[in-house]
């Protein structure tokens, strides 16, 4: 991978370790301790990614148990459940999370390209655009790798998910990457964590309202986002992330 930062990513120059020497050190390893191998490799240059949804208590607890001082960015899109707001404080106080910053898309992109707010009925792709991949891109201008939720039994573009990756001048890290629905069950029952509200409900991912269905019986985790539609991802994990150009 590029030693540099690409400038134009909004990063500072910094040299980065080999993510496929990464990769297969830690492919076997435990969520905490590929945790706490990103904190060692990146110290003060890593941010974790949560939408506080269904699975994440369970992301966030292995990062609170190895720096809950660690950032950890939250894309509030104006379109989310009150439960998850709700829950996204119930999870900072339980995991006593230090350093948790609420991201919201840019008010002049709102004005400009939503000023109804029905983008999301007309351009799912465009909606996501300005409200999760710009103002995440920005404000991860500042960090030289981040850890995401995300898990290969999702299925999909994630089946194949490696533990460490490259994506353009950062480093992504994927610890819940080997878990299986079962495991992933066990880690909230041995931590007593709480369950998103919603999926007392039916709902097995939770993401903007528009968006998220509760799936039919025995469909896939996330077979209740955008239900139909032939999307699958936000766009914030398709592609290296680019600080969106000034318009």
């Amino acid at each position: 991978m590029r030693a540099e930062f690409d400038q134009t990513l909004g990063a500072q120059p910094a040299t980065l370790p080999d993510a496929a020497t990464l990769d297969a050190r830690l492919a076997q390893a435990p969520p905490r301790e590929i945790v706490a191998a990103a904190a060692a490799t990146l110290p003060g240059r890593l941010a974790v990614v949560s939408s506080f949804g269904a699975e994440s208590a369970a992301l966030l607890k292995f990062v609170a148990d190895v720096d809950p001082s660690l950032p950890v960015l939250f894309l509030d899109t104006q379109w989310l459940f009150k439960e998850t707001l709700a829950y996204r404080d119930t999870l900072v106080a339980r995991l006593r999370l230090t350093d948790v910053r609420t991201i919201s898309p840019s008010p002049s992109a709102l004005a400009l390209r939503d000023p109804r707010r029905d983008l999301c009925f007309r351009d799912r792709d465009a909606c996501c655009g300005i409200r999760k991949v710009d103002p995440l891109a920005k404000e991860l201008g500042a960090f030289a790798g981040w850890i995401s939720g995300r898990k290969r039994f999702h299925g999909g573009e994630r089946a194949a998910l490696p533990v460490v990756e490259a994506e353009g001048p950062r480093l992504k890290f994927n610890p819940l990457a080997r878990l299986t629905h079962a495991e992933l069950d066990a880690v909230f029952l041995s931590a007593d964590l709480p369950r998103h509200p919603l999926e007392s409900l039916g709902f097995t991912s939770v993401g903007c309202t528009p968006c998220t269905n509760r799936p039919a019986a025995g469909a896939a985790a996330r077979d209740g986002r955008w239900g139909g539609l032939g999307k699958t991802e936000c766009g914030i994990h398709n592609r290296p992330l680019a600080v969106p150009a000034a318009k």
